[in-house]
């Protein structure tokens, strides 16, 4: 949202020729005034651009953290080190010859400098040719016109806003579009095409139509981008406050079809006998928006746009019933590692937190339609584990009826689940539980090595107490131990009894937490 005052400036912008914005009081940072020092002393011209005065202009205000692009009629190096040297605290310094840049941090605040320069582009390579060249060059290689603006640092002029494309007046028109000729920019560097995206996402900005064209022309330059940078780019959409409005576009380009062929074969509607199914590409949409309002868990997000990836694999039309999607909760889950692995996204705990929350996404929404048994909820709550209250919000984010009572309807009986389960976690400390007696206790108590007998008692415990059949204490589960053991022709050790074994445990236990 724009500020009224910078709203106000912008527009006597476009009503007077003569008028000349300077934003200088908005420059509160003291990288600012050392760079301004600096550049008069050494006669290094230097401006502040991209994003630092795109977002100034948005929202009105220049204060830290934030991060600060500086280009440099020269060597940016050379302005960072000296930049450095004039602040008495010793600052971190990263320099990165190869691409002749230099980024400082101080405090919340990464500043990166950087010698103006123009690019070439080799059809094959998104990696420019680079040489030095004016601030018009520097503005002419930036993506969108949004980001092209600059404020200058200079003695002369300073807080000057330079715009030679017209970003001022798209942003106030809420406009993606490039600087130079849409299809050159994209050819050049294909990223660009998800960053416009991306951009047009984050801030709730339209692609001018041209531009649009352009990407949907040039879609098939994504394939000489690396699958991290496509990835990131999918993240920072996903992480938005509005996702829905990225996947719109990269459906709408045909990008989607090329980074995430999974979720474009969930579009559409299908009929037969005048009976159909829900578009699910638009559905998972909803849901993933339902979720971006309620939390910004990032993994979260990536479960509830997967959630019902498996459902093109598993559709099936039965006549008398309709449209089925059996067993896609699993099958979605089966292909979760893949998905995964080919974006070159995290194989560790965070897939797997996104694959139990695909596998589960049905198992509340079954307990919130029929009659909610203290098993059902105890074992919905063993297999959630920590992850549970995510698992109830997915839930509750796919309700996406149009009827509003129905909606209702399923809220409501969500909340009697929710109930339940707050009402069996304090009888029965379920999550995340442990049986009483381990694999370890039946072995010494039976005096067996481990084997399939162990592995059945040591179920036939844990299904008991999650069924309701035993309590969870180490009485119950003793008890249920020798029945099970003498089902198995096993009888107790002479000298393994429960009072010794309990004891023994009792002592483990406890040098184990001190």
């Amino acid at each position: 949202m724009f500020v009224n005052a910078l709203l106000l400036r912008i527009r006597l912008y476009f009503c007077s020729s003569k008028f000349t914005m300077n934003l200088s009081e908005h420059l509160n940072h003291k990288v600012f005034q050392i760079i301004a020092s600096l550049a008069a002393k050494e006669g290094t011209p230097s401006y502040v651009i991209g994003g630092f005065v795109r977002d100034l202009l948005i929202s009105g205000s220049g204060t830290a953290p934030m991060d600060i692009d500086i280009v440099v009629i020269g060597s940016g190096i050379e302005m960072a080190q000296k930049v450095k040297a004039c602040i008495d605290e010793e600052l971190p310094l990263s320099v990165f010859k190869n691409f002749g840049t230099a980024m400082l941090k101080w405090g919340d605040t990464e500043v990166e400098f950087v010698g103006a320069r123009k690019e070439s582009y080799r059809h094959s390579s998104r990696k420019p040719l680079v040489e030095n060249g004016t601030l018009e060059d520097d503005q002419n290689r930036r993506d969108f016109t949004i980001n092209a603006l600059a404020i200058s640092l200079n003695p002369s002029d300073y807080g000057e806003l330079l715009d030679p494309f017209g970003g001022l007046k798209h942003l106030e028109e809420r406009i993606i579009t490039t600087p130079l000729e849409p299809g050159l920019t994209f050819s050049d560097d294909p990223l660009r095409m998800l960053r416009g995206i991306r951009f047009a996402t984050r801030l709730g900005f339209s692609i001018e139509a041209g531009t649009l064209n352009a990407i949907h022309q040039h879609r098939q330059r994504i394939g000489i981008v690396s699958q991290e940078r496509i990835s990131d780019e999918l993240n920072k959409i996903i992480a938005s406050a509005k996702p829905s409005t990225g996947f719109l576009l990269l459906e709408q380009t045909g990008l989607l079809e090329i980074i995430f062929p999974e979720l474009q074969q969930m579009k559409g509607v299908e009929e037969v006998n005048a009976m159909h199914h829900k578009d699910n590409f638009l559905h998972t949409l909803e849901v993933l928006d339902n979720i971006a309002l309620k939390t910004d868990n990032l993994w979260l997000r990536w479960a509830a746009l997967l959630h019902d990836i498996a459902k093109p694999r598993t559709k099936k039309f039965e006549p008398g019933t309709g449209w089925t999607f059996h067993a896609h909760e699993f099958i979605g889950a089966k292909m979760i590692p893949g998905i995964f692995r080919r974006l070159k996204l995290p194989l560790n705990e965070k897939m797997k937190y996104v694959q139990k929350l695909v596998q589960l996404h049905l198992r509340p929404i079954v307990l919130s339609q029929d009659i909610v048994t203290d098993s059902a909820v105890r074992r919905l709550i063993f297999d959630a584990g920590d992850d549970l209250e995510d698992l109830m919000t997915l839930c509750e984010a796919d309700i996406t009826s149009k009827n509003e009572r129905t909606v209702k309807r399923h809220l409501k009986n969500f909340q009697i689940v929710r109930e339940k389960i707050i009402e069996i976690e304090a009888k029965d400390s379920i999550r995340n539980f442990q049986p009483p007696i381990s694999g370890d206790d039946i072995q010494k108590i039976f005096g067996i090595p481990p084997s399939r007998a162990v592995g059945i008692i040591k179920n036939a415990i844990k299904e008991a107490i999650l069924d309701g059949e035993i309590p969870n204490d180490y009485q119950a589960a003793y008890e249920l131990m020798l029945k099970e053991g003498a089902a198995q022709g096993l009888s107790p050790q002479k000298g393994a009894s429960k009072e010794e074994t309990r004891e023994e445990k009792t002592r483990e236990e406890k040098t184990k937490n001190d």
